[in-house]
């Protein structure tokens, strides 16, 4: 249970990275990925990367530079274009659903507007999920200059698309639906430099 703690990747670059076990029973038609970060990064950096072996960007949460997310399904991405933050804590959620090609993304509990992304596609499950690097090959194929350096935390993930309303609760830390990866109960591995540590602030 990582309630109130928080995943502190020291190095920068780095090439430390936290594994996340997950039991997949079927292939994903839709899925959320919620996430909390704190970094002063402005170089690129990946947040979330979900590989399988035939696919590296199954699902990928990354920055490529302030003021812009990128969610990737399959290997294809569209961008979110955000006002930079004031170095907090910055809460994203990112979801799909393949029947209508639909990507929403939150931010800081807001929606931005949604984007078409992969119509029919569906998520494989045999997949090697970190945080902290970008994997360009099933679990490895990491560039240090892709590499995450700062706190995280909250991390989820669903393989439904959340209700605005559950959006929500996401980024106010409320209760919340069962998941496939949950904060509160994460199987994990660290490998390399990345300290669990308290919460600083709220």
């Amino acid at each position: 249970d990582l309630y109130r703690k928080v995943f502190v990747f020291r190095k920068d670059p780095s090439n430390a990275y936290v594994v996340l076990r997950a039991t997949l029973e079927q292939p994903l038609q839709n899925f959320t990925v919620c996430l909390r970060s704190y970094t002063d990064l402005t170089r690129p950096y990946s947040l979330f990367s979900y590989a399988t072996k035939a696919q590296d960007n199954e699902i990928l949460l990354f920055k490529p530079k302030p003021g812009e997310y990128r969610v990737y399904v399959g290997g294809k991405f569209v961008t979110f274009r955000v006002p930079e933050g004031h170095r907090d804590w910055e809460h994203v959620c990112a979801s799909w659903e393949s029947a209508t090609g639909i990507a929403e993304f939150w931010l800081n509990g807001k929606p931005w507007p949604r984007k078409g992304l992969q119509r029919g596609y569906t998520v494989g499950v045999e997949a090697a999920i970190l945080l902290g690097q970008e994997q360009d090959a099933f679990g490895g194929g990491f560039d240090v200059y892709n590499s995450f350096s700062g706190e995280l935390a909250d991390v989820y993930l669903w393989d439904v698309g959340l209700s605005p309303d559950k959006m929500r609760a996401a980024y106010q830390s409320l209760r919340l639906p069962p998941a496939i990866l949950a904060w509160k109960s994460l199987s994990y591995e660290v490998k390399g430099d990345v300290v669990v540590k308290p919460r600083l602030r709220e």
